[in-house]
């Protein structure tokens, strides 16, 4: 792996969250990666959180309590809302100084094509986004527990001290996915493009005790996109998936022909 070195006056302050809750793996080793680089604060879900997408908490209170001790290396909140609620709570009421980063993740599991939409890991790094702070989100294709995150830290490191040296463009975010190989086996990072796909989805339908219908949701994802260019095409060939997101969601292509219609007549 390339080295990298920092010119700015002082350390970064890195703001860390997920969507998989404060306690699970990924978050801890995106935090052991992070405090290398700059100062970290946690301000992440007491529970999981994973496909809540962009939810905010708007019809009862939120909790935000410190997790850490006085003494303790990195300053940890536990808060009881979603992912967009941590990054909000960070910026407005925790932090003393806007971040110069956040990051989001370990997800457990992929974030790749449309899961984008879903995801509240994603989700955390948009709201950040959205706030002015450069943000990422990190997954890997792997939703066990135990999952071996060592494999990919080197990648991390590149990918955020690259973000510090160079910025980004106002509006955007990155989406990183990786594969579920060993080091030695992974290709390299490739910028990609969001590959077309969804979900072709499955309700199991069952019954409670009480006689009460009730479901899970289950099904498949199916990608229609062929392009080498993809996400999808990086992950499935080895490759560590950086795709560009942003959240104007205008379709600008459509306008000069919606523009046509006889809308004011």
């Amino acid at each position: 792996m390339l080295n990298f070195t920092l010119t700015m006056q002082k350390k970064p302050l890195i703001l860390v969250t997920n969507d998989d809750g404060i306690t699970a793996p990924g978050i801890r080793t995106l935090i052991n990666i992070m405090k290398t680089i700059g100062d970290v604060v946690v301000v992440a879900p007491d529970s999981p959180q994973s496909g809540m997408g962009h939810a905010i908490t708007v019809d009862s209170t939120l909790h935000c309590d410190k997790v850490s001790k006085n003494n303790a290396e990195i300053i940890e909140y536990s808060c009881s809302g979603t992912p967009a609620d941590c990054v909000k709570l960070a910026v407005h009421e925790i932090l003393d100084r806007r971040p110069d980063l956040c990051v989001s993740g370990i997800n457990h599991g992929s974030n790749s094509s449309i899961n984008v939409i879903y995801s509240g890991t994603m989700s955390a790094a948009i709201e950040a986004g959205i706030e002015g702070i450069p943000a990422i989100g990190f997954s890997l294709l792997d939703y066990n527990w135990d999952a071996d995150f060592s494999q990919i830290e080197d990648y991390i490191k590149t990918i955020v001290i690259n973000l510090l040296s160079s910025g980004l463009p106002n509006d955007v975010v990155l989406n990183v996915n990786f594969p579920k190989l060993k080091k030695e086996n992974i290709k390299g990072i490739k910028v990609c493009r969001q590959a077309k796909g969804n979900w072709v989805e499955d309700f199991d339908k069952r019954v409670s005790p009480m006689g009460k219908d009730y479901y899970w949701l289950s099904g498949k994802f199916v990608s229609s996109d062929k392009g080498e260019d993809t996400d999808i095409w990086a992950l499935e060939n080895g490759y560590v998936s950086l795709v560009p997101c942003q959240f104007d969601l205008t379709a600008h292509h459509t306008l000069q022909k919606l523009n046509t219609w006889k809308l004011n007549d």
